[in-house]
């Protein structure tokens, strides 16, 4: 679908991709070491749904659907910045309702497109707030891409930013201390003499450099409304964290004997932090930062000779030789011969104070080690602090983690310092779901039961309290530094990808991003399910979750889809029962966020519908629950993260611009964001409205 504003532009396709999905080889092979095309480390036997004698539940407390209405409404495509490729052919009525709605998404959707830019709706507009390469520290260099060096990529804003999120200034308000993880390094488009048999210390370290945090001061603008790095005040909070930064280790099993190295003997001591994926920010001011994709740093795993060290290296997804970075050759540490351990280091929820710049950033062991995407709070009616997570795996579990102590109020050093003290101590569950259907009903097209709605029960399970564990045959520290094996032998549900996991305020309930999972029903792996309940699912789905009197402290829940991804013209779609040809088409969800009406904004990752990947909003309430509509869409070759959604801006990290098979830096395939035939540049991005009216009007 076109607009008046491609008019003489050069238009360029969409590059195939023979990988699962919609995301690109390049993609696969630096984020997460093409872990899709190895078997997925989950070979338990736990139960599965369709093994499990289903028992029709009550309704009495289920989620309560909304009704399905259909509001028709006039749309059109806007359109901001450079554009240097073709809209996806898509046939999309983008006849939306939008408009004098009381949810406040009265925006025009935006259509599916495959443009070089950051498309927004009319009315809107757009700009970059900071981009890989610029100054973080005062002292930084101006980035230079043909001359980096690991001192200044140590001072500036670091590569592939994924979470962001926003802790306001004290005494200030239109000044927020914004922090981004810095998932991965794509190197191939990062150093025009990088290739993995010329790969030099200097790489490494400027590597080294780019993963991490930052930590960055902005202000906003009132003369145009968009958000600014605040330079004047670089000094006083601005901060980078990167894969040399020392790290504590707190919590049950800080100073475990499997977290020893000959670099550090007591366990208790981590340089860096890697694969930063989603996160969150905590009522007390802290940041929350899940590593995610740690497994493919570490080379020689598939040379260990300790069977026991083996098997679990190959849960966690680690196996084979030379890693494709090579850092083994610069640091023994990420040679797993030399130093089995310190992969055990690496896989945690770390907490980071942006407001305290000289405070030791911690690993957080009570909330166990897996692939966090990311950890979001809550807290209970007790005051005790609940936090959600998912391990962003195929046929992975949902956990959460309740503390012992109750939160302090205030704002006061000493409430600030006993609630950074919170994930230290208390109770680690992993989720087990049930369906309320017949599992002959479960079918794996994704057609719907008959009771008309993909929904059912489920427990928390028990893994561990402190130095107590509740696995027979595991200790309590090994619960939490082999959370994956514990979680088998307690018979958790697998997932298919779950990825950001968030509590509303507005409601209480959980809202988990399931991305996708292509191996579902493949032979030899587990069917459909009602609560994964399509096979082959390349789109994924979103999960609303209730705990049992809204009680997040509770041990059991009732659950729903509130979407089933894809297509909506495809029937294996559901949409919360809202009339689907009213709906914007979304594909791989990956991070989810709230607005100020309790709106659901969720941004793509891997859009397997052929367009550009986006962020979209959708009511989980009242008559247009379920219908999603499109805010924006990123560049092409880009991922959408860290959605921050303000009532004055939006936040989206645009991550991996450009990263399309056969693109180098050498073969630059994108030029976002500044165009020309400049190397396109992973950035933080701020939408407004024009009217500076609050976004959610």
């Amino acid at each position: 679908m076109s607009s008046p504003t491609d008019r003489g532009r050069r238009l360029l396709p969409l590059l195939p991709t023979n990988h699962p999905l919609g995301r690109q080889a390049i993609t696969c092979e630096f984020r997460c070491g093409n872990a899709c095309a190895h078997e997925a480390p989950n070979s338990s036997r736990n139960a599965y749904f369709g093994d499990v004698v289903q028992e029709v539940v009550s309704r009495r407390g289920m989620l309560k659907a909304g009704a399905v209405v259909a509001v028709a409404g006039a749309g059109a495509l806007a359109m901001s910045g450079s554009a240097a490729a073709a809209p996806v052919d898509v046939d999309v009525d983008l006849n939306l309702g939008f408009g004098n709605n009381k949810d406040g998404l009265n925006f025009e959707p935006v259509a599916p497109n495959t443009l070089d830019q950051v498309t927004v709706p009319k009315g809107f507009q757009q700009d970059v707030v900071i981009r890989w390469g610029d100054a973080v520290l005062p002292d930084a260099p101006k980035f230079d891409f043909d001359n980096q060096t690991p001192e200044a990529q140590a001072k500036q804003f670091g590569f592939n930013n994924d979470f962001c999120g926003l802790v306001p200034v004290p005494g200030s308000w239109d000044s927020w201390l914004m922090v981004s993880n810095h998932e991965y390094t794509t190197e191939s488009a990062m150093f025009k003499d990088w290739a993995p048999d010329k790969i030099t210390e200097k790489h490494a370290k400027i590597a080294w450099a780019a993963h991490g945090l930052s930590v960055v001061m902005v202000d906003r603008d009132h003369r145009t409304g968009k958000l600014v790095v605040c330079k004047d005040d670089m000094k006083k909070y601005n901060r980078r964290i990167t894969l040399t930064t020392p790290f504590e280790v707190r919590g049950p099993a800080a100073g475990s004997k499997f977290l020893k190295t000959s670099a550090d003997p007591t366990g208790k001591k981590v340089l860096g932090t890697q694969n930063n994926c989603a996160g969150g920010v905590t009522p007390w001011g802290t940041i929350l930062s899940g590593e995610e994709n740690f497994n493919q740093y570490f080379a020689n795993g598939g040379l260990v000779t300790d069977p026991d060290t083996k098997a679990k290296f190959a849960r966690y997804g680690i196996s084979g030789g030379a890693s494709l970075r090579k850092w083994e050759n610069f640091d023994k540490r990420f040679d797993l011969v030399q130093e089995p351990n310190e992969a055990n280091r690496f896989g945690w929820i770390v907490e980071i104070d942006p407001l305290d710049p000289k405070s030791t950033p911690v690993k957080h062991t009570a909330l166990g080690r897996f692939k966090h995407e990311g950890a979001n709070v809550i807290v209970a009616k007790d005051g005790r602090v609940v936090a959600y997570m998912g391990d962003d795996e195929r046929f992975d579990y949902m956990y959460k983690f309740v503390t012992d102590e109750r939160m302090q109020k205030g704002d006061s050093k000493r409430a600030r310092e006993h609630n950074k003290r919170l994930l230290d101590k208390g109770t680690l569950y992993v989720a087990k779901f049930t369906g309320d259907s017949p599992a002959a009903e479960i079918d794996g097209t994704g057609k719907l039961p008959a009771d008309g709605e993909f929904d059912g029960s489920g427990e928390w399970i028990a893994l561990a309290h402190n130095d107590k564990s509740f696995v027979p045959g595991f200790t309590a520290e090994e619960v939490y530094v082999f959370t994956r094996l514990a979680a088998d032998k307690m018979g958790a549900t697998k997932m298919d990808r779950p990825e950001d996991v968030e509590p509303s305020t507005h409601n209480r309930r959980i809202y988990a991003a399931l991305t996708n999972n292509t191996d579902r029903g493949k032979a030899g792996k587990e069917g459909p399910t009602e609560i994964n309940p399509r096979n082959g699912n390349k789109h994924g789905h979103v999960l609303e979750i209730e705990e049992r009197r809204g009680d997040n402290t509770a041990l059991t829940f009732s659950w729903k889809l509130l979407l089933v991804c894809g297509d909506p013209k495809d029937p294996g779609t559901y949409f919360g029962g809202f009339d689907k040809s009213q709906v914007s088409p979304i594909s791989c969800p990956d991070n989810v966020a709230f607005d100020s009406h309790g709106n659901l904004w969720i941004s793509t990752d891997g859009n397997a519908l052929g367009s550009n990947d986006g962020l979209f909003a959708v009511p989980v309430s009242g008559k247009r629950r379920g219908q999603v509509k499109q805010f924006l869409t990123v560049p092409r070759g880009a991922e959408t993260c860290g959605p921050v959604i303000t009532e004055d801006f939006v936040l989206v990290s645009v991550q991996h611009p450009g990263e399309i098979d056969g693109a180098s830096a050498n073969n630059p395939l994108s030029h976002w964001p500044d165009g020309g035939t400049s190397q396109p540049r992973p950035s933080v991005a701020v939408v407004w409205r024009k009217d500076r009216r609050k976004i959610c009007d």
